[in-house]
């Protein structure tokens, strides 16, 4: 059995828990064990890196230092990290340490403040990467129990998955989600949006703004003929899912589910609903699933 670390970040065990649910639920059917870091913390991503850059590293530094003591000296921990914010910022603080030596000693003696040391043996990965390098189209494929046909899927990589840094994916044009919603039978839309900022910080502050981001996407997947809207960041989701009721001057209201791209792999590899956190969506998938070609 493949076995990784799970970082599952704030997130995953609160808003977006159907994330940790449809993804636990999902590698584990591909036979791969996913063991959380023990006493993790938050990764110091959205007001942490705002206010002060060298505290968020120093959090983020935490979390690979007890994935090193977890896999045992002298080892490379392979660390799953869900959450796009918690991707970026975790892989962020570990390029910052490599490549300024003083943000390295800085983090360092935090780290020894508290007992901890860090040697750079962990590799962040995104389920994403490890989906397709690791494991693999042709497994994933076995596993396909309901082909996804019929239903047309606009992935959304939101702002940070692929950028700035492009660990596994073209920062400009990803196609790796494509890929696998199309290894489920689904289609997928060709769209200009994929990357563009939600407007998932703004929305609950500056509204005026953010809305407006969030509204634009939601209509543009609709306008490309989009049944549902695939995403893999918890901030993306609540921010395009939860605000479709609200008005925005000059853009129409649109209703479309957004689901996490682990719920629609679920979904095709036969999986239940309730594994699958499918009842915590505030706008259902199953009215767009065509039951007849899928049941």
């Amino acid at each position: 059995m493949m076995k990784y670390l799970y970082y599952p970040g704030c997130s995953l065990k609160s808003t977006g828990r159907a994330y940790e649910e449809s993804l636990l639920a999902v590698f584990g059917a591909l036979g791969v064990q996913l063991e959380e870091i023990d006493d993790w913390n938050c990764c110091g991503a959205t007001a942490y890196m705002a206010v002060d850059e060298l505290k968020a590293f120093s959090l983020a530094a935490r979390n690979l230092a007890l994935a090193e003591k977890q896999v045992g000296a002298g080892n490379t921990a392979e660390v799953v990290a869900p959450c796009a914010a918690c991707f970026l910022v975790q892989y962020k603080a570990q390029k910052y340490m490599k490549e300024y030596p003083q943000v390295e000693k800085e983090v360092r003696v935090a780290l020894q403040s508290i007992g901890l040391h860090y040697d750079g043996k962990v590799n962040i990965r995104h389920p994403i990467e490890v989906l397709l390098r690791d494991i693999g189209v042709e497994r994933i494929k076995e596993h396909v129990k309901r082909p996804l046909k019929g239903l047309k899927i606009a992935c959304y990589y939101g702002c940070q998955l692929v950028r700035p840094y492009p660990v596994f994916d073209d920062p400009h044009n990803p196609k790796t989600k494509e890929l696998l919603m199309q290894t489920l039978g689904a289609e997928t839309v060709d769209w200009p949006l994929k990357t563009r900022c939600c407007g998932g910080s703004l929305t609950g502050t500056m509204g005026e703004i953010g809305l407006p981001l969030s509204h634009a996407i939601l209509r543009e997947a609709h306008r490309r003929g989009a049944d549902v809207i695939a995403t893999s960041c918890p901030l993306c989701q609540f921010n395009l899912e939860c605000y479709q009721d609200q008005k925005t001057p000059g853009i129409e209201k649109t209703r479309i589910p957004v689901a996490f791209f682990t719920q629609l792999m679920g979904l095709a590899m036969g999986l239940s609903e309730k594994e699958l956190g499918l009842q915590r969506l505030f706008v259902p998938v199953a009215p767009v699933l065509k039951s007849g070609e899928r049941a």
